[in-house]
Parts: C-alpha cells; sequence; structure tokens
C-alpha cells in the first residue's frame, strides 16, 4: 500500500505498445522512495485503485514476460 504523498511523485509510463498512444493501457512507475517498489494502475482510471509491488515482485514477473509466459494470446 502507498500513500497518497508517495503516489504523487510516481512518474508514470505508459507502454509505447498501447493502442495510439491514447492511454487505454496501464501505467507503471517506480515510487521515489527508493524501496524499488513499483506502482501500477489503468490508465484510463488515473484516480482509482493502484496496485503497488515490491521489487522482486515487479522483477519476477518482467522476468515472466520475457520468457513468453505471459503470452496468453500468441498464434
Amino acid at each position: 500500500m502507498a500513500t497518497p504523498e508517495e503516489l504523487a511523485s510516481v512518474a508514470w509510463h505508459i507502454s509505447t505498445y498501447s493502442p495510439n498512444g491514447d492511454a487505454q493501457c496501464v501505467e507503471a512507475g517506480p515510487l521515489g522512495d527508493g524501496s524499488g517498489r513499483v506502482a501500477v494502475r489503468h490508465s484510463r482510471r488515473p484516480d482509482r485503485e493502484v496496485i503497488v509491488y515490491t521489487r522482486g515482485e515487479w522483477e519476477a514477473f518482467l522476468a515472466g514476460v520475457k520468457a513468453g509466459e505471459f503470452d496468453f494470446f500468441a498464434s
């Protein structure tokens, strides 16, 4: 869980693969507290829920993405 103050300092990033760059994706960014935690939110609802992952959780997710473990719709 992150405080509103921590979330206010997040530099949010949207993937360049997001359709037309029109914010129909998720946004992620590191919390500025040096903890390595990463916040994730829905780009169309930036004022709604935010999920915060530890550095270890985020690194495990990225490793899975790179390994193709989340290619649910690949043909």
